[in-house]
């Protein structure tokens, strides 16, 4: 905590939509009145970054692309705002002295900076996948080690995490993760086989970047959650289901061994689960939609249907296998992602390409440093990029 009082923040990430949403909690909970902005990074969107780092009062504005330094700058021309760019600057924003950090970084780019904030000791406020399962094991531990906390961000994790009691986890039966279904919970696969990456961003409750849209309508992004909740939550994998629940009302469950499940529900909107990680563990006021119950009238559920949607089916050989399985899942259907969205490849491609690279490095065993993950992350990718290639080439 800084000496005025105010709690430190930094936001990996702040241009994407979780970071939009949290800098709109920061200024319900008080704005530079409750908050200090140490540092924000984004991407590409520099006139977006420029504005929120001198309204938010960053500290330090960062760029991941090296070729928008300048204009960055220049944007930022006599605010006082430090500017940085490329890789390296990322990580050192997340170095820096922050009490809490957003991770919000899409893909696998987070994870260095993220990793270099939960060293230092700041808590993680955890909208990143790929932190978790490319390199769980090691993340926790680093966690631990640096001594701040870990909170969940994804709507279906802080549910989780709100439902648990305290001292209770050896009581805890199972874990259910909730999905929408996406924009094609009831199409057949030769319906799915022809959609374009503008038909699947078009997610029927949430509003999301494209990554985490397409990722829900192919329910990778609910795959890659069953990895990360067995990190977060430390529950073996046959202990992790998932239920289709197309209201997205209920954002996850907890079974315990009684029979009892908690449930957390809210409406479909991040900030509830940003503001919660904020200010945890009290809850502050936010606006919000609350929900009405008589208007909602009903709640449906329904088993996902692991034929249509297999990449859940990947989820759980990653979790069989271990190893760097989860990193190797995750390299290869982020470069599937950009092949579909380039229109290289189909939408069900995705998951063909995962899996055969999966079956590809079976072999390989844990990881035991991160440098050794970065090295499967970057051979999936090359296997990955090397079948969509030769699928281009038969054409």
């Amino acid at each position: 905590m800084a000496e005025t009082g105010k709690r430190r923040i930094s936001v990996l990430g702040s241009t994407g939509s979780i970071g939009v949403n949290t800098l709109d909690v920061v200024n319900q909970l008080g704005g530079r009145d409750a908050f200090e902005v140490v540092a924000i990074t984004g991407n590409a969107n520099v006139a977006l970054l420029a504005e929120q780092a001198k309204t938010s009062g960053a500290k330090l504005a960062v760029t991941a692309d090296d070729a928008h330094y300048g204009s960055l700058k220049e944007a930022l021309s006599g605010t006082g705002i430090e500017v940085a760019a490329g890789r390296q600057a990322l990580i050192e924003a997340g170095a820096r002295d922050a009490d809490l950090v957003m991770a919000a970084i899409v893909g696998t780019a987070g994870l260095a900076p993220t990793l270099a904030a939960a060293k230092r000791g700041a808590d993680i406020a955890l909208a990143n996948k790929e932190c978790l399962v490319s390199a769980g094991e090691l993340f926790v531990k680093a966690v631990a080690k640096g001594g701040g906390r870990l909170i969940p961000v994804d709507s279906e994790h802080s549910a989780i995490f709100q439902s648990l009691e305290d001292d209770q986890h050896h009581a805890v039966e199972r874990i259910v993760l909730t999905a929408s279904g996406g924009p094609f919970r009831t199409w057949t696969r030769e319906q799915m086989a022809g959609v374009t990456a503008d038909i699947a961003r078009a997610h029927p409750n949430w509003s999301m970047g494209l990554k985490i849209s397409i990722g829900s309508a192919s329910m990778f992004n609910k795959a890659l959650e069953m990895i990360e909740a067995k990190h977060l939550f430390d529950v073996a994998p046959d202990q992790i289901e998932v239920i289709v629940h197309p209201q997205s009302i209920i954002h996850s469950m907890v079974g315990y061994r009684d029979g009892s499940v908690l449930a957390q529900l809210g409406s479909p909107d991040m900030r509830t689960a940003i503001g919660y990680a904020l200010t945890y563990p009290n809850r502050s006021k936010l606006d919000v939609q609350r929900l009405d119950f008589a208007k909602l009238a009903r709640l449906d559920f329904e088993a996902p249907d692991e034929m249509r949607f297999p990449a859940l089916r990947l989820a759980r050989t990653a979790l069989e296998r271990g190893g760097v399985q989860g990193a190797v899942m995750n390299a290869a259907e982020e470069i599937s992602f950009h092949a579909f969205c380039a229109g290289r490849i189909g939408f069900l491609n995705m998951a063909d390409i995962a899996e055969q690279v999966m079956d590809d490095m079976a072999g390989y065993g844990v990881a035991m440093t991160m440098d050794e993950v970065f090295a499967a992350d970057a051979e999936a990718r090359r296997r990955a990029d090397e079948i969509i290639a030769k699928k281009e080439m038969a054409a």
